[in-house]
């Protein structure tokens, strides 16, 4: 098993290429099941969870070719062209959902194109409870017929889904994703109350309209959506992830260095920089990124609450209380959306932080530095605020189990040590 090793107290300068969003390339790939014309997408992450999904739709049929890493903005996006023109198998096993969450979102595409699907209920981080039970729930308002045996969801729509009104009774991303899949190929008009605005879930109803979708209401709380018959191919490509880009700039914040963010939009984390702002960052949007800097002096501490979108997102809480370690004075982290997301704490606090968890918020005070240790990463979010503050630190950080950081990050020590950093991915 892998493990990084970085040498901190090193100011990051240079460029470094936002690669396109894990979150929604993820969702992109599922909805190729809805036609039987090719889907060519672009500016795709190379990263485990793409893998996963990839091998997955291959499982039920769908041809997959690479076309080439054809780059998009100056990143090294690759092409995937998929095409599903027969499904040849409806369900999602065991071995390859559990180690992936998003797998979950091949149940509305399958519904809405065969009327069958059989999916394992989801793996993925630890973060605590993440219930499909909604995904079902606003399926069942369309029609579908679903039973929960053996650890998967056997769903059915004998008589073809039909349009309807949902109303989520708390935002849910993956959910809003699955029913609009769903709803494209539906007979009629359905109505998503409550539907997440985040730029993923946008950026996949942005691309079922290029497949000849009928969505009204994109980027809102409500999407209405007209079923149509079929839909079509298309070529598109995925958005820059916020997450990364985010994570990048509290990198040359932590380290007291520049980065220019390139392939990026400060439209896509604009909670992110507002609070970064007033910690002591500095943001620069030019033609094609952002410049992300640590403004004259100290940074400071702030207080944060996770949210939806657009508020500030739960992605970003740990590299945020990272930064927040080494600010001046005491800040409040308070996390909203998952239950159990601070199990970073114990090894940022071995590392010299001084953070005090009280149910689902956290203090933290400041420190002048932190200090070099060997450390255990417990999930995505968590892998990255450990490298981060490994940047930062004293001495010598080992940072192990470091395979979660391959589900979500694109060549991350390469990027770094492009800009200074003292970092190097080594056999445990």
């Amino acid at each position: 098993m892998d493990q990084i090793r970085i040498i901190g107290g090193k100011p990051l300068n240079g460029e470094i290429p936002i690669s396109g969003a894990k979150n929604a390339a993820l969702p992109l790939m599922a909805a190729s099941l809805l036609t039987e014309g090719t889907l060519s997408l672009s500016n795709l992450p190379h990263l485990a969870d793409i893998s996963s999904m990839a091998h997955l739709l291959g499982e039920l049929g769908v041809e997959i070719s690479m076309n080439g890493a054809a780059p998009s903005g100056g990143n090294m996006g690759r092409v995937l062209d998929l095409t599903a023109s027969r499904i040849s198998e409806t369900t999602a096993p065991y071995d390859l959902v559990r180690k992936m969450r998003a797998s979950v979102l091949v149940l509305g595409p399958l519904l809405a194109r065969v009327g069958e699907a059989r999916v394992s209920l989801p793996g993925g981080c630890a973060i605590g409870t993440r219930p499909v039970d909604l995904h079902l729930k606003a399926l069942e308002q369309l029609g579908a017929e679903i039973e929960l045996a053996e650890g998967y969801v056997n769903a059915q729509a004998p008589k073809g889904l039909k349009g309807g009104h949902v109303v989520f009774p708390m935002v849910t991303v993956g959910g809003t994703e699955n029913i609009l899949m769903a709803a494209v190929l539906a007979d009629g008009e359905t109505v998503i109350g409550n539907a997440a605005r985040e730029p993923e879930v946008a950026d996949l109803a942005n691309c079922l309209v290029a497949m000849g979708a009928k969505i009204e209401g994109i980027g809102t709380d409500t999407l209405k959506v007209e079923g149509v018959d079929a839909l079509g191919g298309a070529d598109y490509a995925v958005l820059p992830d916020r997450i990364e880009t985010g994570s990048y700039a509290v990198a040359a914040a932590i380290t007291g260095g520049e980065l220019y963010l390139k392939g990026t939009r400060a439209e896509l984390i604009e909670s992110v920089i507002e609070l970064l702002g007033r910690a002591g960052v500095t943001f620069v949007e030019e033609t094609d990124g952002i410049r992300v800097s640590r403004t004259n002096g100290p940074l400071k501490g702030v207080d944060l609450m996770t949210e939806p979108f657009p508020g500030f997102p739960t992605d970003m809480q740990a590299q945020f209380m990272t930064l927040m370690a080494v600010s001046e004075g005491a800040s409040m982290v308070t996390e909203t959306i998952f239950e159990n997301r601070f199990m970073h704490v114990p090894e940022l606090c071995r590392m010299g932080a001084d953070i005090n968890v009280h149910g689902a918020s956290a203090i933290i005070r400041g420190v002048g530095a932190l200090s070099g240790a060997p450390v255990m990463a417990t999930d995505l979010r968590a892998s990255v605020s450990l490298i981060l503050a490994g940047l930062a630190a004293q001495g010598e950080t080992v940072v192990n189990r470091v395979y979660h950081l391959d589900r979500g990050y694109e060549r991350l020590e390469e990027k770094l040590a492009g800009c200074g950093a003292a970092i190097e991915r080594a056999a445990e």
